[in-house]
């Protein structure tokens, strides 16, 4: 049995009509697409009726350049042995300690970054002191998600002061190789 609803029949005059209501909409589609785009200074200099009138001057120096994405390059740093370069940008580390007693700090700081290097080699431990604070800072993660990886381990690792640790945003080296 033939379902009458999925097999009416249209009528040639309403077939010529759809089939150039569909034609028109794919020509308009078309020219559209191929229709160069306008550059912001292009669209401001173009006059509309009812609206003032902007005129821009510029040196064509400049025409090629404008609208263009451009990523600022960084610079690309060497480590003191020579073997890695890396960029620096912005990221995210782990303080490991901040204390501000004048008589203990400087030495929780450093007796931790011992610690923290025998048991993790390949991080990077710095000590920092911005008046009158002390701080250990550990690695050099790009996104929060290695960070946070790396922060279970200490935490694992040194169970006695992992609760004073956390994840800073800092300024970290990255591996010219893991820079997209």
């Amino acid at each position: 049995m033939v379902n009458p609803y999925l097999c009416t029949k249209i009528s040639p005059k309403k077939m010529k009509k759809y089939i150039s209501v569909f034609l028109f909409g794919f020509f308009i589609l078309t020219v559209s697409a191929q229709q160069p785009t306008k550059s912001i200074v292009d669209e401001l200099n173009t006059s509309y009726p009812g609206q003032g009138h902007v005129v821009i001057y510029q040196d064509e120096a400049i025409k090629g350049i404008v609208g263009r994405n451009i990523t600022p390059s960084r610079p690309v740093y060497v480590s003191t042995d020579g073997s890695t370069a890396y960029v620096k940008m912005r990221g995210y580390k782990i303080q490991a300690f901040a204390g501000n007693n004048q008589r203990t700090s400087k030495n929780e700081a450093y007796r931790k970054q011992t610690l923290i290097q025998q048991t993790f080699p390949e991080l990077e431990t710095v000590v920092l002191f911005d008046s009158p604070f002390w701080r250990l800072r550990v690695g050099n993660f790009k996104t929060r998600e290695e960070a946070e990886q790396v922060l279970d381990e200490l935490r694992k690792a040194f169970p006695s002061f992992g609760k004073e640790m956390y994840i800073v945003t800092d300024e970290v080296k990255i591996p010219v190789d893991q820079v997209q």
